[in-house]
């Protein structure tokens, strides 16, 4: 009897101990989406390192807002790192040049960044491909039926010259039309400009009701204080690219009045009682300022810790049928992923599905006004 139960121990030990879950995270820590990339960086320090009993790494590096570094993060991941599963990037460039090389390896990966562009279609490639942030068009929805709630007949719209701003312009033309509202002016400019004068003179010269400013992180304060240079007195309309205090702090006069769609956490602590969200918006607050400071909190670092839910949730289902660290268990963890149901998470409630790589609904939206300074949500 003695003999067996050695051999049993003997037998129990020689067993290959199960790899760790690694995560590769690129975020854009530095650069002009910098405001957005901090608080995601500091967020996946507050993420749990055991999940199922099974230990996590997350592997951070910065990219820099640039679209060929955040590939070579991934890249490298990929690669040297042998990840399970990549987090990043911030921004919608940097996010849609990362799909060729998740897809290549079969790696599934969670974006930070905004555009739609970015999970759908949900074919190809995209199948690894999942996201976090609210879709422009859903929150295009809410600023145009806010304009037409409210008197606005005429629009005038400035955004980024890259696939963040085409995106929302793309969405702004389709549902203007549906909301009876004239476009009469459509500008771009670069993240990284330092004016632009000539764009903001067209668009005052159009003479619009409102203006939406398509632009994310403190850049996109640099038109809104241009309209006010001009003496602009219409509606001007930003989008949740600017759901952070960095925008308050650079902004500052220029931005009182400001209206935007966000994310429930902006405005956690205004929300109902009975808001699906409330509790875990707050939930993520509380452990977000504890560690960084009173007020510290931004949506964005909120799109990183969504991330993280979706991980803790998936993580558990793809345990049980392959070990990390093997094709099998990422092709799992890619399956788990999109059958996630009902995780409330800063930003709203997910609920994924084989056509649907975001998952939320338009309870991951309220509309916010920049009153003395601070966030206000509109009832």
């Amino acid at each position: 009897m003695k003999r067996i139960h050695h051999l049993a121990l003997v037998a129990t030990l020689s067993l290959p101990a199960q790899a760790d879950i690694n995560v590769g995270v690129t975020v854009s820590a530095t650069g002009p989406a910098a405001s957005l990339g901090i608080p995601e960086k500091n967020t996946i320090a507050l993420m749990p390192t055991t999940l199922a009993g099974q230990k996590v790494n997350y592997l951070v590096l910065d990219d820099a807002s640039d679209t060929t570094t955040a590939v070579a993060n991934t890249r490298k991941f990929i690669t040297e790192n042998k990840v399970d599963l990549i987090i990043g990037s911030t921004v919608t460039p940097n996010s849609l040049a990362m799909i060729d090389a998740v897809a290549e390896s079969g790696t599934p990966m969670i974006s930070m960044a905004a555009s739609a562009r970015i999970v759908e279609p949900v074919e190809g490639k995209k199948k690894w491909v999942f996201k976090t942030p609210q879709n422009d068009i859903m929150m295009t929805l809410a600023i145009m039926t806010h304009m037409a709630d409210n008197g606005v007949k005429k629009v005038g719209f400035i955004g980024f010259a890259d696939a963040y701003g085409e995106g929302w312009w793309g969405e702004f033309q389709k549902i203007a039309a549906t909301k009876k509202l004239g476009i009469v002016a459509s500008e771009r400019y670069n993240r990284t400009d330092t004016s632009v004068t000539a764009q903001v003179l067209k668009l005052v010269s159009a003479r619009p009701d409102a203006i939406l400013i398509a632009a994310s992180g403190t850049p996109a304060a640099l038109p809104q204080k241009a309209l006010k240079e001009r003496g602009y007195t219409g509606r001007i309309y930003q989008t949740h690219g600017v759901a952070n205090n960095d925008f308050l702090r650079v902004g500052g006069k220029d931005v009182e009045g400001t209206l935007l769609p966000s994310g429930a956490v902006l405005v956690a602590s205004q929300l109902p009682a009975d808001h699906p969200v409330k509790q875990s918006a707050l939930d993520y607050i509380g452990r977000y300022e504890a560690a960084y400071g009173k007020g510290s909190v931004s949506t964005f670092g909120g799109h990183a810790w969504d991330a993280g839910l979706l991980l803790a949730a998936a993580a558990p289902e793809a345990l049980k049928k392959a070990q990390p660290g093997t094709p099998a268990f990422r092709a799992a963890l890619r399956d788990a992923l999109e059958n996630v149901k009902n995780v409330a998470g800063a930003h709203g409630v997910f609920n994924m599905s084989a056509g649907d790589h975001l998952g939320l609904d338009q309870r991951a939206r309220v509309m916010v006004e920049i009153k003395n300074g601070a966030w206000v949500l509109l009832k």
